[in-house]
């Protein structure tokens, strides 16, 4: 049937997270982006947090089909990201990945570790625009709709940013406060220090075991996602997979080094 004139056509977007395909966070938003998108499921069997830019390579991955559009993996987002490009939907053109929303923010140096985020890395890397949404302070059954309806309303938005492809965007949102989310700043990472980030104690036979985790502590700094949240606004980061440092690599050239 043909499209009737001016009528738009659908997007074709990946869902993805770290937190597993059960998950409140990615339920609502494919829920919600399904009423105007064509949305295909690819995400971990189970919690994949802090899982960073991971691949599985020392191990088959396998996969579990739950729908025509939906597959669930023992693996990584990452892997997920790779799985749903270049095997399962790789006869559909993709138009965006969103990866979240995440149960827990993902702001500052927290970035480098999310597994939420990696997947909105690999998005750019193969060139297609990503979003990374993350709730902030997230507790068991917080409401997502109002999260997930913003989402909507960034993507149908995003065309007017023109961004490159190898661009994408990380999203914090504040707690639900029954409100829709509508204020809204474009941020930077902000920094957070941990104290304690290593907890040793002992078991009952006597042996040693260690925890990762400790205290964290925001600087607070204007302008920074952190800030930006806690103010009760959503933050939108603007972030690039690129670790070159261009001032240093004209410098070094530029040195007379004999080694």
């Amino acid at each position: 049937m043909k499209k009737a004139a001016g009528q738009k056509k659908k997007l074709n977007i990946l869902v993805t997270n770290d937190d597993g395909y059960f998950s409140d966070g990615i339920k609502v938003l494919a829920r919600e982006l399904g009423k105007t998108a064509n949305v295909y499921i690819v995400a971990p069997d189970r919690e994949q947090s802090a899982s960073s830019h991971s691949l599985t390579l020392n191990r088959p991955l396998r996969a579990q089909k739950i729908s025509d559009n939906c597959f669930a993996i023992d693996g990584t987002p990452t892997d997920c990201v790779m799985l749903a490009i270049h095997l399962f939907f790789k006869s559909v053109k993709l138009d965006l990945i969103v990866s979240g929303i995440n149960h827990g923010p993902n702001m500052g140096d927290d970035i480098t570790y999310s597994g939420t985020v990696a997947a909105a890395i690999e998005g750019s890397i193969l060139q297609i625009p990503s979003i990374a949404v993350s709730m902030s302070d997230y507790e068991p059954d917080m409401p997502m709709t109002r999260a997930a309806k913003f989402v909507s309303k960034l993507i149908k938005a995003y065309p007017k940013f023109e961004l490159k492809p190898s661009v994408f965007l990380n999203v914090n949102l504040p707690p639900d406060n029954g409100r829709p989310y509508k204020n809204f700043l474009f941020t930077k990472p902000g920094v957070r220090k941990y104290k304690d980030i290593v907890i040793h104690k002992t078991d009952p036979r006597g042996k040693s075991y260690y925890w990762i985790g400790g205290k964290p502590k925001w600087q607070k700094t204007s302008g920074t996602d952190f800030a930006v949240v806690k103010s009760g606004k959503v933050s939108i980061s603007p972030m690039k997979p690129d670790f070159l440092d261009t001032e240093s690599l004209k410098k070094l050239s530029e040195t007379d080094l004999k080694l």
